[in-house]
């Protein structure tokens, strides 16, 4: 991620790529023509009976990272970087990510496309609506809704407990207005009046349920088992009792197909589904991983924000459902965000110092540990900037290798494929030794308190737990919900390691504050709010939707 004046934006670089039909790179994976349904010249999704068709014989990689800064890592980046170099070297490799939401592309964090010469393409068309999998994934939760809203007005004959409705309402934006509402107002014929919120769309958990769906009748099952609310004596009542499975399933039936678009140099890239790794688990879908391990030899696949959030999430809930055995795993960092982790304010990041490094690469140290844990082997991607000293990228090496983890610099940004060649075949050597044992870091059979604190000591640095009252009555209830034994999908902020963003580097002997528990029965988890995590994102006081126009020749300004 070498930043030089000679590199044009993002948008710029994907609106002038000479893109290749996809139904050529369709046919190239062996697809055949019942198997592509097309979305325009450069858009596709595949239909899931290819999937059947196919046993996935392909390697995986994970790509993470150390706990997010302003200053940057670029993990998508290297994601799609390092794909391209797998293909320059020959390799049959292809890309597996999630879909943007509208909701980070409008406020701070841009989009979800990579940078620079390392982006999928059509850049704008993924940023956006694309081929509309997030507006169907809307629909159904809000038919959900509003037959929920339905029930209690026409009799209320399941004897939903108004105070308990746990099933929110959804829209992929950040608007921190709906974040604690009231609906019913207007008399009798607007229903009982009652407390509401809405999630954003990446924290639905039908967003979730789709992610990890095996595929359609394993969708309406998952569906069925959603949990919306609870009766006055606690007993669930589920999407099944509002007979909503059907029309839900209905209206994903498309949307659960992955989708095939590129990278900006030709090769394969599946993106589908969207969770967030601080409020979901952060992975892309299980049945775009597995059509992509069944079509490709090497796989790359990225998880959301840190290791501590989206890789722990990978192995112990995506992993441990689809039954995938990732073998490497790829640490990215930059010399700039490792500064702000040893305490150096934004404004200083372009000045040298070694020793801001070296206290700040105890974030990267513990991520290297925490992948470990996994049995998987890693290595760390280096994004390089000009203004990285051979004294600080000095200090990150001695930093790694006192983990017996080694470092490639990484120049996707600036060179494409071409500039991440060394991760590449570093990747190749991780590979190649066939070191990995992967297991998860919990036995999803004990109990959700434990299973907790062994993510909090274990990968958090946490010296324990603090549950909050809310907490502690589901830890009552939802064993007796059949939620007792299920991975848990912690939720809390992505800056640190602990519940507080303003921990950086590798806090120790804190006490992590969980404050409730949420029951996601179709996803097959427990979602356990740490801190002060929102699960409904808001605007700056200056988003980038203030810098986003179209010119009339078509071009698009201030998208990234």
């Amino acid at each position: 991620m070498t930043t030089t004046a000679k590199v044009p934006t993002d948008i710029a670089i994907a609106q002038a790529a000479k893109l290749r039909p996809v139904a050529e790179i369709a046919a190239e994976l062996g697809f055949g023509d019942d198997e592509v349904e097309l979305y325009g010249k450069y858009k596709a999704k595949i239909r899931l009976h290819a999937l059947a068709r196919r046993q996935p014989r392909g390697r995986l990689v994970l790509v993470t990272g150390i706990n997010p800064t302003p200053a940057g890592e670029g993990k998508s980046t290297v994601t799609v970087g390092v794909t391209q170099a797998l293909r320059k070297l020959g390799k049959n490799a292809a890309l597996c990510i999630r879909e943007p939401s509208l909701g980070p592309v409008f406020g701070v964090k841009g989009g979800a496309a990579g940078g620079g010469y390392a982006q999928v393409v059509p850049m704008e068309d993924i940023n956006l609506h694309f081929t509309g999998d997030f507006h169907a994934i809307a629909s159904a939760h809000n038919l959900l809704s509003a037959m929920l809203d339905a029930h209690l007005h026409h009799g209320n004959v399941l004897g939903l407990d108004t105070r308990r409705i746990t099933w929110p309402r959804t829209i992929d934006m950040n608007d921190r207005a709906l974040r604690s509402i009231i609906v019913g107002l207007g008399g009798l014929n607007a229903g009982p009046t009652r407390e509401e919120r809405f999630v954003i769309i990446p924290g639905s958990e039908i967003m979730a349920i789709m992610a990890l769906a095996s595929g359609i009748e394993d969708l309406e099952r998952r569906l069925a088992r959603i949990i919306v609310g609870l009766t006055p004596g606690k007993t669930a009542v589920r999407a099944s009792d509002l007979k909503a499975q059907g029309a839900m399933t209905l209206l994903l039936k498309d949307a659960i197909n992955p989708n095939l678009v590129q990278t900006l140099e030709g090769g394969p890239a599946f993106i589908h589904c969207g969770p967030f790794g601080n409020i979901a688990h952060g992975c892309n879908s299980v049945v775009a991983t597995r059509l992509a391990l069944a079509v490709c030899d090497i796989v790359l696949t990225e998880a959301g924000f840190g290791a501590d959030l989206g890789a722990e999430k990978f192995f112990d809930i995506k992993c441990r459902m689809a039954g995938l055995h990732p073998e490497a795993a790829v640490v990215v960092a930059t010399v700039r965000a490792l500064k702000m982790h040893g305490g150096v304010p934004k404004d200083r990041l372009g000045a040298a110092d070694p020793v801001a490094v070296q206290r700040g690469a105890a974030n990267l140290r513990r991520h290297i540990r925490n992948v470990k844990q996994f049995g998987v082997p890693v290595l760390i991607a280096l994004n390089r900037f000009l203004s990285d000293g051979e004294a600080e990228l000095a200090a990150v090496r001695e930093a790694c290798a006192a983990e017996g983890v080694g470092v490639e610099l990484c120049e996707v940004w600036e060179k494409g494929g071409e500039g991440g060649i060394a991760v590449a075949e570093a990747v190749l050597h991780l590979l190649a030794a066939k070191g990995a044992k992967f297991q998860p870091l919990y036995d999803e059979r004990r109990p959700i308190r434990e299973k907790i604190e062994t993510i909090a000591k274990q990968i958090y640095g946490a010296a324990g737990v603090a549950f909050a009252p809310a907490a502690e009555r589901a830890l009552e209830q939802l064993p007796a919900l059949g939620l007792g034994e299920t991975p848990v999908c912690m939720a809390k902020t992505q800056y640190s390691f602990s519940d507080d963003p303003a921990k950086l580097g590798a806090p120790t002997g804190f006490t992590l504050q969980v404050r409730d528990i949420l029951p996601a029965a179709g996803a097959g988890f427990v979602v356990a709010l740490a801190g002060d995590i929102m699960t409904m994102p808001g605007l700056s006081k200056s988003p980038a939707a203030e810098r986003i126009r179209v010119h009339p020749d078509g071009t698009i300004e201030g998208l990234f």
